[in-house]
């Protein structure tokens, strides 16, 4: 099926080469489409690596052995394959995802523990051995590629290659970052609805990594949605090569910590709104704003609730300022909520306070806002300092489109 690039779409940006990682891509031909879909990226040695893995029940062999891998914290590669998530398989998938874990580490004369594996695409059919032994072969020795051509291959409904960049300051050293990411659909913010990769060549322990990547992943790919679906493949990955030369961080004590925390954090902001850009049939980027929670988590909780709501999400299709539809995902959320305190409004104006419409409420600068591409809903519970921002898109025929016909 033939998908028109989102209206939401940004460029690809200009992504430095990471001191330490070498990506290759290759076509393994697990669906019938001509363009390459194994990527394979090389780590050098003291690679260290953090992950957030989806919280699905029915994840694929790629997630249960991921979350185990990473505990380790050590990677020498990573292998994404693009077409066939490899879920609901059982023995047969895991067979593969060895397969592919044992054939690379045998190349690199490394263990197969360091070897990380993604799958995705359609869910229940077992990734070919056959195709996949192949395409790994084919990839380890292909040419380096470019991010872009890395990130056009993990790509499945994705309408645009997705990449984000970031600097940050360690004493003297400069330390860089450059991360791609696929994401279109069947996103819901139970850890991160997605396969994100993220590398910088600053030396940092792993269990730093992890913290901080933990950290922003609360902050970021937890706080947006296009669908309510979480995947059986979601997987975030950080790889520090330590190729810069800086001090190893291990802690918040550690000189330089809180720049590269908050690097991290942008990168991984930036790549979250993109996938919600991204969103099947999306024409408008969504952020709601929930301010006067009894704690930040409830916060989040009461946006969500309004993100994933189909009758908040039509009403922006259709540029209707129909607060009371907000006023409704509010209640349900399951959170403390005062009717009396609760004020709703859009692009900076408000529609209702403390638990009224305003008198004087003039909807044409809201009509005039959700015209727009970028839409805000600012909700004030009025019943403490919790905050949180939500991302979600709108809900239009084009999601409907893409998903009836989606394995055609």
């Amino acid at each position: 099926m033939d998908i028109p690039t989102s209206p939401l779409a940004r460029p690809f940006p200009e992504m430095p080469a990471i001191a330490g990682v070498t990506p290759r891509v290759a076509r393994a031909g697990y669906k019938d489409w001509g363009r390459c879909d194994l990527t394979y990226v090389e780590l050098d040695e003291g690679t260290s690596v953090a992950g957030v893995f989806t919280r699905n029940l029915c994840c694929s062999s790629e997630v249960e052995l991921g979350r185990e891998q990473a505990k380790a914290g050590k990677a020498r590669a990573l292998v994404v394959n693009a077409g066939n998530s490899n879920a609901f398989t059982g023995y047969r998938g895991r067979e593969a995802v060895e397969q592919i874990m044992a054939q690379v580490a045998d190349d690199l004369g490394c263990a197969q523990s360091e070897v990380f594996v993604s799958s995705t695409g359609v869910i229940g059919v077992p990734l070919p051995k056959d195709k996949a032994r192949e395409g790994v072969e084919r990839a380890l020795t292909a040419a380096p590629c470019s991010w872009r051509e890395a990130a056009d291959t993990i790509g499945t409904t994705d309408t645009f290659a997705k990449g984000a960049t970031a600097s940050a300051m360690i004493g003297d050293t400069k330390v860089q970052f450059a991360a791609i990411i696929k994401g279109s659909g069947m996103i819901a913010p139970d850890m991160a609805t997605m396969l994100g990769y993220i590398f910088t060549d600053a030396a940092v322990e792993p269990a730093f990594l992890q913290q901080c990547l933990s950290a922003a992943n609360r902050a970021t790919f937890s706080c947006i949605t296009v669908d309510s679906d979480t995947s059986t493949s979601d997987t975030v990955l950080a790889f520090a090569t330590g190729k810069a030369g800086n001090a190893p961080l291990a802690s918040f004590d550690s000189p330089g910590a809180d720049a590269f925390a908050a690097a991290l954090a942008d990168v991984c902001r930036q790549l979250a709104h993109l996938v919600v850009r991204d969103g099947e049939g999306a024409q408008k980027f969504i952020a709601i704003a929930v301010s006067g929670a009894v704690s930040d988590d409830s916060a989040r909780k009461v946006g969500l609730a309004i993100a994933n709501s189909p009758l908040v999400k039509t009403a922006i299709a259709g540029e209707d300022a129909n607060w009371g539809r907000v006023v409704m995902a509010v209640g349900k959320a399951g959170e403390p909520a005062d009717r009396d305190k609760l004020s709703i409004g859009f692009g900076g104006t408000w529609a209702a306070r403390e638990g009224l419409p305003l008198a004087d409420y003039d909807e044409a600068p809201v009509a005039a806002h959700l015209k727009g591409e970028d839409v805000t809903i600012e909700v004030d519970l009025g019943l403490g300092d919790g905050r949180a921002t939500v991302w979600t898109c709108d809900l239009t025929h084009g999601y409907i489109a893409i998903n009836a016909d989606y394995r055609s």
